[in-house]
């Protein structure tokens, strides 16, 4: 729950640090960054981007009856019509906003960051806790420096926990995020090589995300996934009785699930305190992203009979695991995010679904990556040939270093076709495409391996159906 009813002129002024002169008590709905969706009564804070800038929409936003503005520079508004509130840095502005609004709340705040997994551990966690408490959770990937204070300050008056997903692509955003909402509870659940454009390297990224850990209030708990083990040895040099959460012999014991069972469409069966637990998340990456979530109810009193129902409840978010039927083939559709480890937990998901059926995988490029880009690039389709696939089809980075001499001159090259565009790719390999495979689509979020569905659908069935149990 929290006192806080409304933002008024005092409580704005001083979440900016600025002296309120000429009160005119008015009072604020909510807080607006988006002019198009400002609702009467809001408090519009005017960002600036790349590709745009808030103070152009200004007077438009104050049409659709925002009561105040917070700029950066001059506008063209009548002085004296609505409050204007002028700072050096509005997105700065909206972080403090939201940290003023988070010390007045009386909650429990779980932060989640780490390479992969977080969306899934969210949703997860999100749907263990629901049956207990009045809960409030970051909305798809609003996970930056503008969508968690966004998150924080949409939260309902009746709200008891706000879970939070936290990203970063470059060193002090999890700091500050931490610093805004002050978890209880912080959650990394995997390191690994991602962002390394301006993290730099595997050593960068882990020592970002731990920045979590660091930023936790007195008293806090840290939770951090099994794999890489190095994860939990650095975790416990920032918090000592930090819990690793897995199926390895190094992971918490009383975490720790019983035997895991892999149906034929990728989900898994296990046992947990008691109860079972039936995943509609394929992989075996979603029985960690599970268990986390488990493992946080649990530390939030919540019945494992109540937690076990709502994991079991949650079906793969759209283009992250998503199994697509078209015609014959199933489609798995992972193209929201890549990195090295996802890619790789998407191939064993690949290789694991329906073994008697042929297998595809077909790969786009993992962006963000700096100058280790080649060598990570080139070591992950070496563990692609490796595997039982039919056919590898290499497009974008993937295409650059697919010659038999980078991967493995024993390698039969006739399973390994390379073309950097994948529409190209697309009708190169379409006459070696029975109907009946299942066909893996990995890439970062960049490079819409999902435009790809529409030639899937014209050569081998109608409009793609989402696998029952498979979809949000």
């Amino acid at each position: 729950m929290t006192e806080f009813q409304s933002w008024n002129e005092t409580h704005v002024s001083e979440a900016l640090n600025l002296t309120l002169e000429n009160a005119t008590g008015v009072t604020f709905s909510g807080i607006s960054t988006d002019s198009r969706s400002v609702s009467p009564g809001e408090l519009f804070v005017a960002l600036m981007g790349e590709d745009f800038d808030g103070h152009d929409f200004i007077a438009s936003a104050a049409e659709k009856g925002a009561k105040g503005v917070v700029v950066s520079r001059l506008v063209n508004i009548k002085e004296g019509k609505i409050p204007v509130y002028h700072v050096e840095d509005t997105l700065e502005a909206l972080g403090n906003l939201a940290r003023y609004r988070r010390k007045k709340m009386d909650i429990t705040v779980v932060a989640i960051t780490g390479s992969s997994g977080k969306t899934g551990t969210k949703n997860l966690t999100q749907a263990a806790i629901e049956g207990c408490y009045q809960s409030h959770c970051t909305s798809g990937n609003q996970n930056n420096r503008i969508g968690v204070p966004l998150t924080l300050l949409s939260a309902p008056l009746d709200t008891e926990i706000v879970v939070l997903e936290m990203g970063t692509s470059e060193p002090g955003e999890i700091e500050l995020l931490t610093e805004m909402s002050e978890p209880q509870i912080g959650v990394v659940t995997t390191v690994s090589e991602s962002h390394t454009q301006k993290l730099k390297s595997f050593d960068g990224v882990m020592k970002e995300k731990l920045e979590l850990f660091r930023g936790l209030s007195t008293n806090g708990i840290a939770l951090v996934g099994g794999d890489p083990q190095v994860l939990s040895n650095k975790a416990r040099e920032v918090i000592k009785d930090t819990l690793v959460i897995g199926i390895g012999s190094h992971t918490d014991v009383n975490y720790r699930p019983g035997q895991i069972e892999m149906k034929e469409d990728g989900c898994c069966v296990f046992p947990w305190h008691g109860e079972e637990v039936v995943l509609q998340v394929p992989g075996m990456h979603s029985v960690q992203n599970a268990l986390m979530a488990l493992a946080i109810s649990d530390l939030l009193d919540v019945p494992a009979s109540m937690a076990t129902k709502g994991v079991s409840r949650v079906k793969a978010a759209k283009m992250r695991n998503e199994m697509m039927q078209v015609g014959g083939i199933t489609l798995i559709l992972d193209c929201y995010n890549a990195n090295p480890q996802s890619v790789k937990s998407a191939l064993d998901l690949l290789a694991a679904t329906n073994p008697e059926r042929p297998k595809i995988a077909f790969l786009g490029s993992m962006l963000e990556l700096g100058e280790n880009s080649k060598e990570l690039h080139r070591n992950l389709l070496c563990q692609a040939v490796s595997l039982d696939l039919d056919l590898i089809v290499a497009t974008g980075l993937f295409a650059l270093e697919s010659s038999i001499e980078n991967i493995d001159k024993r390698t039969n090259s006739t399973r390994l076709v390379s073309t950097s565009d994948p529409q190209e790719a697309y009708r190169n390999i379409r006459g070696q495409i029975r109907g009946d495979e299942v066909l893996l689509l990995k890439g970062s979020r960049g490079v819409n391996l999902e435009t790809l569905i529409p030639f899937f659908e014209a050569d081998f069935g109608t409009k793609g159906t989402v696998t029952d149990g498979m979809k949000s």
